[in-house]
């Protein structure tokens, strides 16, 4: 028998104990920011160091003693095309493990509002453009970051076969590439956009006249700004239920040719840019379908120069103690 829910999304309280998993990556400290400003009082964060969301007891623990009312599960072991692609067993299993443990905890205690975060990634390659949530499971993935895909696959589901099972009001959210504040700059681990910051901030500071970027520059891709992405999270939670998944996106896209010489000319380099076409360049296009979202009444605000360059000023501030 299904226990779909029967909820009439309604502001959080603003005392309620709030745990968002993940507090210090770029999502989760977006979204404690936007919580914070927003008047949440309770709010409650671990380091990886302090929880390991890998080990279920001490998870399970961690909830019995801390009863949060709602959760963000924003914590993820993430990459860009190298690193999803060179440890494909570490992005499936840590983050399978994350979610389950974090979920199934949740779900003991009783958690009202659990909003799981994904990643655009877990449409087919070749889905229609713009991707509609529909799209999920209908065609093959792209091989580069499957597995990837795979585990975030699993954490719709199991958000869906709680509201099922147990008619709970979770929801999930699929955001297209995000960018800002406490991004991974590191030159291994991180995704295109904070790759080029740094690649043609370094050109700068070398004084190097070329830079070389993976590919051929053609891909399209759609950019949303951390603080925007925070926005949306808080929107869902106050006033948003359904069991599919929604995409959060800008509906607009860029060829990361494009998406290069705004970098290059907001860090000031002046050089050439070439293409390593030898490179892969991933998925051709990923722009979401964004119209759920704007049909339940929430739209991006940050343009992309604009985000940009409050970016660049904070990895210039940061990049001395940054990872990697």
């Amino acid at each position: 028998m299904s226990h779909e829910p029967t909820y009439e999304p309604k502001e959080l309280d603003r005392d309620s104990i709030v745990y968002i998993a993940g507090h210090r990556g770029l999502v989760g400290s977006g979204i404690w920011r936007a919580m914070e400003a927003a008047g949440f009082t309770n709010l409650v964060g671990r380091t990886s160091k302090e929880l390991d969301l890998r080990d279920r007891d001490a998870v399970f623990d961690f909830f019995r003693e801390t009863k949060p009312d709602h959760v963000v599960l924003a914590a993820a072991k993430v990459g860009g095309i190298l690193a999803n692609s060179t440890y494909p067993v570490d992005f499936l299993s840590d983050n399978l493990q994350v979610q389950v443990n974090v979920m199934d905890a949740a779900l003991e205690q009783d958690v009202e509002r659990l909003l799981f975060l994904g990643s655009s990634c877990i449409y087919p390659r070749d889905a229609a453009q713009p991707i509609r949530e529909e799209s999920l499971l209908t065609g093959h993935l792209e091989p580069t970051n499957d597995a990837y895909a795979i585990a975030k696959i699993a954490g719709i589901l199991q958000v869906q076969s709680v509201r099922r099972q147990y008619g709970l009001p979770w929801i999930s959210a699929m955001p297209t590439n995000l960018y800002g504040p406490g991004d991974n700059f590191s030159p291994t681990g991180s995704h295109v956009l904070p790759a080029l910051i740094r690649r043609y901030d370094e050109a700068v500071a070398a004084g190097a006249d070329e830079v070389t970027n993976w590919g051929t520059g053609a891909p399209r891709r759609e950019f949303l700004h951390v603080d925007d992405m925070a926005s949306a999270c808080l929107y869902l939670l106050d006033h948003f239920d359904g069991p599919e998944q929604v995409n959060v996106g800008t509906g607009e896209d860029s060829t990361v040719r494009e998406i290069a010489e705004l970098v290059a000319q907001a860090v000031g380099f002046e050089g050439r840019t070439e293409w390593d076409t030898s490179k892969p360049d991933g998925t051709p296009q990923k722009l979401l379908d964004i119209s759920k979202l704007t049909a339940a009444g929430w739209t991006a605000s940050i343009g992309l120069k604009e985000g940009l360059e409050s970016t660049i000023d904070w990895y210039r501030a940061n990049r001395a103690s940054l990872r990697g």
